[in-house]
């Protein structure tokens, strides 16, 4: 099978997608098919036709390496003056003259949609959810919205934005708190504010990412992660970081984060957590796979954090660990999500 690997693009997760789309390239190498892995943004002038480009640059294989650091898109952009599109030149036409698409991507157009409802227009097979559901699971506050109408519960939380008076919103936040950017992902972005005085600049640092800013109560506890695929939940994953907490470079350097699978949990906890893991999938209309994360309080609470509509598939990530689990290995993770994409 002829597969477009789509990774890259202008998103503040760019590096982990080449990251994701790297070790997806080699399995699907090794899973015998022809697997050619384009940067949604600088696509590839040279060539339209895949066939054409897989013969010219299908030899060249990447690292699966992430920095400790997030890209300079604005690099980026100022080095390729020439592109103006968030999708760059032949990216369609390559994907066209493919069997399918594996997304790679992460944030950005790659999950809140957008690259979703492009493929559809042209009737291009991919993995994952659809642009409802991707946009839906993107956007922080909404998701919250929606799963707590189905009774899952969710943090507390206070959304600030361009039209909120500073002086009043500080004064209904509670401490300990988590600030959010709205639709990032990577936990870029994201600060563990315990008191007042640093809420200001929490808040000016998370608008540097996204307009609206989602600040929720934090939750004292530990933090799981749970794998769905077709609406069947994988094994639990603790993550538990050897220093602060879960971000950006504990998620991508190896042996920053302590992950344990199956998590070692009560049996009960274990299957309601799955249970209300498969129906956020349900809730957020996704499709394909997707990652749910969720905090347990110290009573044993359980709390929806977010859904990720295409999770990792770096070295270091979970969902892989998941299916390890249940005797899913790598190569054979990537292909039963490929086959995904084709049931549409």
């Amino acid at each position: 099978m002829k597969v477009v690997v789509l990774a890259g693009g202008l998103s503040d997760e760019r590096d982990v997608s080449w990251s994701s789309g790297a070790q997806i390239l080699k399995a699907l190498e090794e899973n015998g098919h022809e697997a050619l892995l384009l940067d949604v943004f600088l696509g590839l002038p040279e060539e339209s036709d895949f066939s054409k480009a897989y013969e010219k640059f299908g030899k060249v294989k990447p690292e699966a390496m992430v920095s400790h650091t997030a890209p300079d898109l604005e690099a980026l952009k100022a080095a390729h003056p020439e592109l103006s599109a968030l999708v760059g030149p032949n990216v369609i036409s390559l994907c066209q003259s493919a069997d399918g698409v594996f997304l790679a991507l992460h944030g950005g157009i790659g999950e809140n949609g957008q690259i979703q409802a492009l493929l559809d227009l042209y009737h291009i097979p991919y993995t994952g959810s659809g642009y409802k559901g991707s946009a839906l699971a993107m956007d922080k506050i909404l998701a919250k919205k929606l799963v707590a109408l189905e009774n899952i519960p969710t943090p507390d939380y206070w959304i600030y934005d361009e039209e909120s008076d500073l002086a009043e919103f500080l004064d209904q936040v509670t401490y300990p708190c988590v600030v959010k950017p709205l639709d990032n992902g990577s936990s870029i972005g994201i600060q563990m504010v315990d008191e007042l005085s640093q809420m200001t600049q929490a808040l000016m640092e998370a608008k540097e990412y996204s307009a609206k800013v989602l600040v929720e109560k934090k939750v004292l506890g530990r933090e799981f992660s749970v794998g769905v695929i077709e609406g069947v939940a994988l094994p639990l994953i603790e993550i538990i970081p050897l220093k602060g907490f879960y971000d950006y470079a504990n998620k991508y350097q190896a042996g920053a984060t302590k992950e344990v699978t199956p998590a070692e949990l009560d049996e009960a906890t274990t299957k309601k957590m799955q249970e209300l893991a498969v129906k956020s999938f349900k809730v957020l209309e996704l499709s394909g796979y997707c990652r749910v994360d969720f905090m347990l309080g110290e009573n044993k609470d359980i709390q929806f954090i977010e859904a990720n509509t295409l999770p990792g598939m770096t070295p270091t990530s979970l969902l892989p660990q998941e299916a390890q689990v249940v005797g899913i290995n790598y190569n054979e993770l990537c292909e039963k999500l490929l086959a995904t994409a084709f049931k549409k």
